[in-house]
């Protein structure tokens, strides 16, 4: 009983322990802006995103283009909707987002990032479900660069006796 008790006033003392005094949590609030949109970043490899979302018909455009028409393959389409279809918002939202640098595989990427955490700013609720599937998480993996007297970055030359 009295370790129970130590522990109990040991945890008060560092602050652990919930006083009846506490503040209760209050749920996230959304970051929208004067038009209702919600804006983020999300970047993959040398490629940078601008993600704006608001509630409308599901219409997603990058760079002024359709997402048909700008990530033709369906793998990289189906990258950039994976945040979308995981929260169940497919057809509710819509999409503008600018990406810049690195190849179509890299933009698509950022997309996928910067949306994800739009929709965590635009519904807080999202968060764990989106944590869960990994959008939130920033792939840090680059290419690495070429060194001094090797053919690539690992690569070494060809040995020759002659």
């Amino acid at each position: 009983m009295a370790e129970a008790t130590t522990l109990s006033n040991l945890g008060q003392a560092m602050g652990l322990a919930a006083s009846p005094a506490a503040a209760p949590v209050k749920p996230a609030e959304p970051k929208l802006d004067a038009q209702g949109r919600a804006y983020a970043t999300g970047r993959r490899k040398n490629a940078i995103s601008r993600v704006w979302i608001k509630r409308g018909k599901g219409k997603i455009t990058v760079n002024g283009k359709t997402i048909e028409s700008y990530f033709a393959r369906p793998v990289l389409r189906m990258i950039v909707q994976q945040p979308l279809v995981t929260s169940n918002r497919l057809s509710e939202l819509d999409v503008d987002c600018t990406v810049v640098g690195g190849g179509l595989s890299g933009q698509a990427g950022a997309v996928r990032h910067g949306l994800a955490r739009a929709l965590t700013y635009f519904e807080p609720s999202l968060r764990g479900a989106l944590k869960k599937g990994g959008f939130l998480t920033r792939d840090s993996r680059a290419v690495e660069r070429k060194k001094y007297g090797r053919a690539k970055a690992r690569r070494r030359f060809q040995f020759s006796k002659r």
